[in-house]
């Protein structure tokens, strides 16, 4: 029995010549030639001028928040249905999350956003204050490469002097179609733009990230921040705190070839995405998840919301017995808020969020799929849910 695997790296480029290279010349640590074309690749992409490549999507936040002059006490809204690295970066800073729900895209819920500004906090015309803290940022993250509703979130976050950081960690190469931001893609709409090369990823640098920012020099300062900010080089002089956070040139290097085949990746996500549709059209006991409107999603993860009125096993049932006919499957995530680094944060209105944690499987998604392996997970994730229903 073959095993399909949920999602993994596909290398069908100039991968290995361009690793090769790297360690021909020599270039492999966080200095190269490459690190500035993959730089250079994905600022053409995005159509944006600048663009710092980085150690992680985890470090790319993290840096966002130093920018944003996140300090000790402050507030940052992040949500709770994501990876806890969206949210770990704002301890980094001793700054303090706050839950906000998710709307039916898994993203953050601009209406709950709102209404805790409006009801929970104080503005005094320059600041918004939750509890006396200054409420100074919020991560939006672009969940499987949904975009986030971002035309109300940046109003609100306009309104109320809040900085905006998108963890598009999930969603590169994903765009508005319509709206005010038509043309736009994931991660340049915000102040800050974070992106993930991890292995699962659209593309991959085995583990890297990037990021952006609105103005071209907040990004010069973000490299230079990644590089142990080193004001001097010849005497290593440093008037600021830096991190080790620069990718490495053979990462880069990786990345370079990646770039290469985005297009194809995104195409081919699209189009089995379409195939999965059409497999789960009609199906009682589970419904594919759509993209919002008005976008061109790189469709990264694609999910089954499961009817719970009628199946009632646990989700680790449910995988298994999907891993028993060779299909790798994963939950969503556990709810950041009842992890217990993050017990006693303040949550406000949490209910989608904890509708779906309990109801979406991912299914498999890799580029590599071939079409009669999406009919076969099809196929097996109707009758095990099928099978559990009407046990």
């Amino acid at each position: 029995m073959k095993f399909i695997p949920l999602s993994i790296p596909n290398f069908e480029g100039n991968e290995r010549k361009y690793v090769d290279d790297a360690l021909d010349q020599g270039w492999v640590s966080t200095g190269g030639a490459y690190i500035t074309k993959l730089e250079e690749d994905l600022a053409s992409f995005l159509h944006i001028s600048n663009v710092a490549a980085c150690q992680s999507g985890t470090s790319a936040l993290h840096l966002s928040l130093v920018e944003a002059g996140v300090q000790p006490g402050d507030v940052v809204l992040v949500p709770p249905l994501t990876f806890i690295a969206a949210v770990n970066p704002v301890r980094y800073q001793f700054a303090e999350p706050v839950f906000i729900d998710c709307d039916d895209g898994f993203c953050m819920d601009p209406v709950k956003l709102r209404s805790f500004c409006e009801e929970e906090c104080i503005w005094d015309g320059k600041t918004l204050k939750y509890k006396d803290a200054v409420v100074k940022a919020l991560i939006v993250v672009h969940v499987f490469g949904n975009m986030a509703d971002m035309e109300p979130i940046m109003d609100i976050a306009k309104a109320y002097n809040i900085k905006v950081i998108e963890d598009a960690t999930e969603a590169l190469g994903t765009k508005y179609t319509g709206g005010r931001y038509a043309g736009k893609y994931a991660g340049t709409i915000g102040d800050f733009g974070c992106f993930s090369f991890n292995g699962n990823k659209i593309i991959t640098t085995g583990g890297g990230g990037a990021i952006t920012a609105s103005e071209t020099e907040t990004v010069d300062h973000l490299r230079f921040l990644s590089t142990q900010a080193k004001t001097d080089p010849h005497y290593y002089i440093h008037d600021e705190i830096g991190f080790n956070y620069r990718m490495t040139n053979l990462q880069a290097a990786l990345g370079v070839a990646q770039m290469e085949w985005l297009e194809e990746f995104i195409s081919r996500k699209q189009r089995n995405y379409e195939l999965y549709k059409a497999d789960f059209e009609g199906f009682e006991y589970g419904v594919l998840m759509p993209f919002r409107e008005n976008t061109d999603s790189n469709k990264w993860f694609y999910s089954i919301c499961i009817d719970r009125d009628h199946v009632k096993a646990s989700m680790r049932e449910i995988i298994i017995a999907l891993e028993d006919k060779g299909i790798q499957t994963r939950a969503i995530w556990g709810l950041i808020n009842e992890q217990k680094p993050y017990l006693l944060a303040d949550t406000y209105k949490l209910e989608k969020a904890a509708y779906f944690a309990d109801r979406i499987l991912n299914i498999p998604s890799s580029t590599q799929i071939t079409e009669e392996e999406i009919h076969y997970v099809a196929k097996s994730v109707k009758e095990v849910l099928t099978s559990l229903a009407n046990r």
